[in-house]
């Protein structure tokens, strides 16, 4: 396999070529469509290479090295691992380079990560060996230079509007940021990949920025712009405040009005991706015009804005500088070279696609523009797959959707550093003091939660006293929503999905609960004659480090006298992890309760929101964990840090859905009144 910059150096002066990024999804599902993902667009839209991310701390290093390992030697793509090397112990690094180059990898993108922390950070028996070696990028591309000479093609980030470690956007300045730029530059790093942006003509300042630094240092540095596909207004909002990057008032004026129509939103982000690609492209450079795509593992809209600015090769170019190592491609069956096992749940009107492609030295021809545009059209079988999970699917999409998880595909993380998690949530002393912070979210003087990264929204608003009456119980609510029957598509507050449909919801809430008060009050309520049946729920306790070997030996769940599913095993994380208590349901495990519905003029029920054993296991595990990393803001000894803990410890996270839809107060009065 090529180094990055090998085939960048091989592209023609007059073409553009473009990279994919991809971070591990949470579940084994997702990782088997994803599989499937890949190969479809790697064969279709031929990226020069992909990149696939690494969790902070190295939270998702197992599961980031599963996918490189994918992509690297099940798919034949030229692969970039994301590697961090702050808040983490030097045997990570190490043994995440060794594997590495053990697969073929030979181009590593060198991130800092979260801003070192002192002995804070520090939990009992977490390993920080050798931890303080890395305090900066730099440190790391000196490090792997130090190891493994040329080896490896590095990659390091560059920040068009500046680097910010704390929520202060003013206080970014690129100008600021060149320096250290150059340093990594120095340490051994080959090209420089931007933070996304919107503002193109932020980017261009910032690219002639580093062109001029020091009499034209960095200009032999291919420097490739970052660029996210917008898929839905709400992802957009998130991601540019987590990113502190600036969204021009020209974009958010054609975006304001269409905000709640998903659908519209993605199809006005294509026309505004590629009008920032043809810019880019317009303007001369010294190296061939590259663009990364942030793809949230999702392939409809990034392969529209290819096709559109016209980046995709054509099959004489891709001969020589394709992703797809043809020595490696998969051989496949069925249309369009995938083989698809298709499966129909009642619930949902999307098709649900495995593909397990094999290993074969045989090569096919790389399809033609008919089949990238049966992605971007979602037209005929290929169209379906590329488009059955269309839109970023967050905590209550589908388990079995590539794109399920958090989108930035990083892990547990408070999205702040701990000095702003103590300036906003101060030194909690007892659970009361939690309880507080939880009524004070409710209630609008506090905008952000550890699980929680913005204000209460329109919809949550109605059962504002609801939630209230369960914090003040000491049952300590992280989602939720309110039954709606058949609100009309416009609507202000539940409105969603294209003009002329109706949109549906099922009551749900999911909180924190006492240990003491989930087996001795509120699940015997759930299970009393008459309100079992309109009632399905889910309840995790804390996950803590038993053997791997104790957590999956196969044996099945049980259902005990009163309907519910106990796991009397429990399932093991993506960390080795496994559930300490029985893992405890309403249902089997292969259930799904879709919670929001809509129908619209000329299409099939759309089901964006369900719940189901497979995602509520996998969120449980996030959500856990980022008690553990609220806890690392306080150091050793310090009482807040043992409340904190203690919560951790002796919570349980449940989750409780009304099946009564048509009768809005039925679910609260079922909960207040246990």
């Amino acid at each position: 396999m090529e180094k990055i910059t090998e085939k960048i150096a091989a592209v023609p002066p007059d073409q553009s070529y473009f990279s994919l990024e991809f971070f591990p999804p949470k579940t084994e599902m997702g990782l088997q469509n994803l599989t499937a993902r890949l190969y479809r667009m790697a064969r279709a839209l031929r990226p020069l290479f992909v990149t696939v991310t690494w969790g902070a701390g190295g939270s998702t290093s197992a599961r980031s090295l599963e996918l490189a390992e994918v992509c690297q030697r099940q798919l034949g793509l030229t692969t970039c691992l994301h590697l961090t090397c702050t808040n983490m112990s030097k045997r990570i690094v190490d043994e995440a380079l060794q594997e590495a180059k053990e697969l073929g990898i030979r181009n590593i993108l060198a991130l800092r990560g979260d801003p070192p922390r002192g002995d804070e950070y520090k939990i009992d028996g977490h390993d920080m060996e050798g931890a303080e070696d890395f305090t900066w990028g730099s440190d790391l591309v000196k490090y792997i230079r130090k190891e493994f000479g040329d080896y490896f093609c590095i990659g390091v980030a560059g920040y068009p509007e500046g680097h910010s470690d704390e929520s202060n956007p003013p206080a970014q300045d690129p100008a600021k940021d060149l320096p250290y730029l150059a340093e990594k530059i120095r340490a051994g790093a080959d090209f420089i990949m931007t933070q996304l942006f919107y503002d193109v003509d932020v980017y261009l300042s910032y690219e002639k920025l580093v062109h001029e630094w020091d009499n034209g240092s960095l200009k032999s540095i291919p420097l490739i712009p970052g660029l996210m596909p917008i898929q839905s207004y709400q992802v957009l909002t998130r991601t540019t405040k987590l990113s502190h990057a600036r969204l021009p008032h020209s974009i958010n004026e054609r975006l304001q009005p269409i905000r709640y129509n998903d659908e519209e939103v993605k199809r006005t982000g294509v026309s505004i991706l590629s009008d920032i690609v043809r810019t880019i492209q317009s303007h001369p450079s010294p190296h061939p015009r590259g663009f990364h795509f942030y793809t949230l593992n999702l392939e409809k809209a990034v392969s529209y804005v290819l096709e559109r600015a016209n980046l995709i090769p054509s099959l004489v170019s891709a001969e020589a500088s394709s992703a797809i190592d043809d020595s490696e491609r998969p051989i496949t069956n069925g249309v369009n070279g995938t083989s698809r096992s298709s499966t129909r749940r009642s619930s949902s009107a999307h098709n649900h696609i495995t593909t397990s492609p094999t290993r074969s030295s045989s090569t096919r021809e790389p399809p033609s523009r008919a089949t990238a545009l049966q992605i971007t059209h979602g037209v005929g079988s290929l169209g379906r797959e590329a488009t059955w999970d269309d839109f970023p699917n967050g905590r209550f999409g589908d388990a079995r959707s590539p794109a399920f998880g958090e989108i930035d595909g990083y892990g547990p993380s408070l999205h702040i550093s701990p000095a702003a998690a103590r300036l906003k949530w101060g030194h909690p002393r007892s659970r009361a003091d939690i309880s507080s912070l939880f009524l004070k979210h409710l209630r609008g003087s506090l905008d952000q939660l550890p699980w929680s990264e913005g204000p209460l929204n329109a919809e949550t608003r109605v059962i504002q006293s609801q939630l209230c009456k369960l914090v003040e119980r000491g049952w300590w609510s992280v989602a939720s929503q309110p039954a709606v029957d058949g609100k009309k598509s416009r609507d202000p507050v539940f409105g969603w999905g294209p003009k002329g449909g109706f949109v549906f919801q099922k009551a749900f809430v999911e909180f924190w609960i006492p240990e003491g008060d989930w087996h001795g009050v509120l699940k015997p309520r759930l299970e009393e004659e008459g309100i079992r049946d309109e009632v399905s729920w889910y309840a995790s306790p804390s996950p803590s480090a038993l053997p791997a070997s104790n957590a999956d030996n196969g044996v099945p769940n049980s259902r005990d006298g009163n309907g519910s599913v106990n796991d009397s095993v429990g399932a093991r994380t993506a960390d080795g992890l496994a559930f300490s208590a029985e893992f405890e349901s309403s249902h089997a495990a292969e259930a799904v309760n879709s919670v929001t519905w809509g129908s619209f003029p000329g299409k099939e029920i759309v089901t964006p929101t369900i719940i189901e054993e497979i995602s509520f296991r996998a969120w449980a595990e996030e959500a856990f964990g980022i008690w553990r990393e609220w806890e690392r803001c306080y150091a050793p000894g310090n009482p807040s840090r043992e409340v904190v803990r203690g919560c951790r410890e002796g919570l349980w996270l449940v989750n409780v859905i009304g099946q009564k839809y048509r009768e809005e107060g039925r679910l609260w009065d079922i909960l207040l009144g246990a």
